[in-house]
C-alpha cells in the first residue's frame, strides 16, 4: 500500500469528491485509510454513567484508498506515487512533478 499514515491525500470519487486531508490511520490488509474530516457516519452512543445522556456523534469512517490520491507538495494537485532508489533507501516520488514524499 503507497499511501501512509500523515499523508495527504485528495478524495477522487464518492461523496466527498474534492476533500483533502491527514491520513489518520491505515489499514492495508482490508485497503482501506482513515482521513480526517472524511466520511463521516452519524453513530448513536449509550450513556455510558448514570447522570450522562446518549448522543449522536459524527465518526470518520475508513474509506476505500482507490478512492483517494495523494497531494502533490509542489502543485497541491492530486498525484500518483512511484519510488526510486536514493543511495540505499528507497524514497516515494510523485509522478506529476517527480518531488519525493
Amino acid at each position: 500500500m503507497k499511501i501512509r499514515k500523515d499523508d495527504n491525500v485528495i478524495v477522487v470519487s464518492g461523496k466527498d469528491k474534492g476533500k483533502t486531508g491527514k491520513v489518520v490511520k491505515s489499514f492495508p490488509k482490508d485497503n482501506t485509510v482513515v482521513v480526517a474530516g472524511v466520511n463521516l457516519r452519524k453513530v448513536h452512543s449509550r450513556p455510558r454513567k448514570s447522570n450522562q445522556k446518549g448522543q449522536i456523534v459524527d465518526k470518520t469512517m475508513p474509506i476505500h484508498i482507490s478512492n483517494v490520491m495523494i497531494v502533490d507538495p509542489k502543485t497541491n494537485k492530486p498525484s500518483r506515487i512511484g519510488s526510486k532508489t536514493d543511495g540505499k533507501k528507497k524514497v516515494r516520488v510523485s509522478k506529476r512533478s517527480g518531488a519525493t514524499l
